[in-house]
């Protein structure tokens, strides 16, 4: 890029309120006049962009309520963002998985006394299980606990077909953290933590998981970090020991199933439903899956003007989900 160029990118992102590809292009300055032997102006220019850094953190990390922060400039391609009011008290779950993101959250909470000891937080979070079992709900519970922004990761805006450009956009959202605090999730990880050894790898999903690998070995944000994958038997090894905590989803049990429903259904009476046949029909079903089976069968309720949620309505509406969930398109040939 010309010096004219950069000039141009760097009135654009600072007009627009781009901090992270200011700061970027201003390093990329600095970084060329290192270059052509102009040592001492380089070092001012990084001095200054340092100090604005830290001064835009330290701005994060005061108390009270995160200001609102909507992705701008090329991020707004690669993260989306939502302000969550879930909550912990919202989802079922195990005690088991409960404590440990209690404690997720308990030292998110206390991560200045944990730091003056030289301690860290957990703050790196992978999430493995089925699809509709929580995790992204979890993502979302998390910042709706911390009152930060859920920025979620745009895989069809990060994973290029130019060699070299997704890494590129990983470092870009890897600084973007940097500078605005908040619960970073990369859903269906799969996609970027598959196995380097894989026979179908190509070059570029190496270099996509190594430089993965680099950035989060290397980031020292404030905020979370979760990746959520439905296949963690694809991840690559070498992923597993770069995460704070490993965290499993499973399919509901039965208790849980009736817990579910009946915090779904609270408006309604429950009373006729037989719960042994309940969990047969439910059995092997997703928490979103009954949760969706569940507002069927209180809309078919609500059409009949009626407020009791009837046994062969739930059933119906679990079946409907059953089928819904294991159709397979038929191949075409060509």
């Amino acid at each position: 890029m010309t010096a004219a160029r950069r000039l141009v990118a760097l009135i654009k992102s600072h007009i627009s309120g781009d901090d992270a590809q200011f700061y970027a292009v201003a390093m990329q300055i600095a970084a060329d006049e290192a270059r052509q032997g102009h040592g001492r102006l380089a070092e001012v220019l990084k001095q200054m962009i340092d100090d604005g850094k830290a001064r835009g953190a330290a701005i994060l990390q005061q108390p009270g309520p995160v200001p609102m922060a909507q992705p701008k400039g090329e991020l707004a391609s690669l993260i989306s963002v939502q302000y969550p009011e879930t909550r912990l008290a919202d989802m079922v779950l195990s005690e088991d998985l409960e404590a440990r993101l209690r404690r997720v959250l308990l030292e998110q909470r206390q991560q200045r006394r944990l730091r003056s000891y030289g301690l860290f937080p957990r703050r790196k979070l992978l999430l493995i299980g089925p699809s509709g079992s929580g995790k992204t709900m979890t993502a979302a519970a998390l910042a709706g606990e911390l009152k930060l922004p859920l920025f979620t990761v745009v895989l069809d805006g990060l994973i290029s077909k130019f060699m070299g450009e997704t890494a590129a956009k990983l470092r870009f959202i890897f600084e973007a953290m940097n500078m605005t605090k908040g619960v970073y999730l990369f859903d269906e990880f799969d996609a970027i933590g598959a196995r380097r050894a894989d026979p179908n790898d190509v070059g570029e999903v190496r270099r996509i998981l190594n430089s993965f690998l680099q950035f989060l070995e290397q980031d020292a944000s404030q905020g979370l970090i979760i990746a959520a994958t439905n296949h963690g038997d694809l991840l690559d090894p070498a992923l597993f020991r770069r995460f704070d905590d490993v965290i499993e989803y499973g399919l509901p049990k039965p208790e849980f199933v009736r817990r579910l429903l009946l915090n779904r259904l609270t408006l309604f009476d429950t009373s006729a439903l037989d719960w042994s046949a309940v969990f047969e029909s439910a059995a092997g079903l997703s928490y979103a899956e009954i949760a969706r089976a569940a507002d069927e069968a209180a809309k078919d309720a609500v059409l009949a003007n009626v407020k009791q949620i009837s046994m062969a309505s739930l059933v119906a509406a679990f079946t409907e989900r059953r089928r819904s969930t294991s159709s397979v398109v038929p191949a075409i040939d060509a």
